[in-house]
């Protein structure tokens, strides 16, 4: 049994919105489809600049205000990076190796943690739906400009 979760939040991102009692704005919409296209984790201020391209009128406050909400909603993934925080729309799954650094990412083929989450299931009895997998670290560039050996 496979229990990683590959996020198909596309066309449940207007169900979701509404189910929990919020509008689909077309401020929403493209700060959602920024995420949802980009291959990186972006920052708001990244996202409020990509949005304007498909929303003219999207304010940098609104995106401030909707990627928490994403966020609360399972749609978006919020990442500790250099500097602040940056997102991720939740459509793949989130197996990486990211560097503190530069933000770089690495996907991880395959899925370590599947074992665990059998492991984990039959000891305590739960029912594991998902899980999302991310080593944090050092690139050997990074490594190399804070004088490491990588």
């Amino acid at each position: 049994m496979r229990h990683c979760i590959i996020y198909k939040v596309t066309a449940g991102f207007e169900d979701r919105l509404r189910g929990a009692g919020y509008r689909l704005t077309p401020a929403r919409r493209a700060v959602f489809a920024v995420l949802r296209q980009a291959n990186a984790a972006l920052s708001a201020l990244e996202v409020w600049r990509l949005g304007r391209a498909r929303h003219s009128g999207l304010g940098r406050a609104t995106v401030y205000r909707t990627l928490p909400l994403l966020v609360r909603l399972g749609l978006v993934r919020a990442l500790p990076a250099p500097g602040g925080v940056r997102y991720r729309c939740l459509e793949e799954a989130a197996h990486r190796l990211v560097c503190r650094g530069c933000g770089e990412e690495l996907p991880l083929s395959g899925c370590p943690a599947d074992t665990l989450a059998q492991e984990l299931s039959e000891r305590y009895g739960y029912l594991v739906e998902g899980h999302l997998l991310e080593f944090y670290g050092l690139c050997p560039d990074c490594q190399r400009r804070m004088g490491h050996e990588p």
